[in-house]
């Protein structure tokens, strides 16, 4: 008699249902894996994870009434051991770094083959760290060009979300395209924009637009 396999657990917080589905039918392929819950914001978030005690949770940076990476920081509070896969559309390059400061174990593209989100998602769960290999060329370089970094070093006094706003900005997004990307009022995009001013010390829209495009081009050069 063949022994059963219990199936690795996953838990998907995302706010878009298609991708939820998406991700519940790649892992039914699976015979190590499942997805036995879903959750579209950070407040039912909290509560799935209670309820369902995943293995290891697969987290959007964008929900409707939080900011994932921040999400991830109270996740990893309350559940030490609790693996965590953010999986996103917005650049590697500009968020990893900060997903993992805030406790993930690793993060992948949302465009990325189905069948590197399933090895991302096993890696993770035998205990190692997810990244792209340039991502971890980059932070690896990162230590060694620390002089390199000054001209970017009011970008780090931003928050999670205002990186997030700042770098859709330098891709060409205009203020009702940002809110509705992130599911934000147009207001408080605004606002976002208003504080990144500050912080960067810059009193007109068109140099932010520049230095947001500056930063952009440069992280993607850090990919090359």
């Amino acid at each position: 008699m063949t022994a059963v396999t219990a199936k690795q657990r996953i838990l998907v917080i995302d706010d878009h249902p298609i991708v939820r589905r998406g991700v519940t039918s790649l892992l039914a392929e699976e015979e190590d894996l499942c997805v036995i819950g879903e959750a579209e914001c950070g407040k039912d978030a909290l509560a799935a994870i209670t309820k369902h005690k995943p293995d290891l949770i697969i987290l959007d940076i964008s929900l409707p009434d939080c900011d994932g990476i921040e999400l991830c920081r109270k996740i990893r509070s309350r559940y030490p051991k609790l693996p965590v896969l953010v999986m996103s559309i917005h650049n590697e390059s500009l968020y990893a770094d900060r997903a993992l400061r805030a406790g993930a174990n690793g993060y992948i593209m949302k465009h990325e083959a189905p069948n590197k989100i399933v090895n991302a998602i096993r890696q993770i769960l035998s205990g190692n760290v997810h990244l792209s290999a340039d991502t971890v060329q980059r932070i690896l370089g990162k230590n060694t060009r620390s002089s390199e970094s000054a001209p970017t070093s009011g970008i780090g006094s931003l928050t999670d979300r205002e990186l997030e706003v700042f770098s859709m900005i330098g891709q060409g997004r205009g203020t009702k395209e940002i809110a509705q990307e992130l599911s934000l009022g147009t207001k408080t995009v605004e606002t976002h924009r208003i504080n990144i001013k500050r912080k960067l010390n810059v009193r007109h829209l068109p140099k932010l637009v520049q230095q947001a495009v500056e930063y952009v081009n440069a992280t993607q050069r850090d990919l090359r």
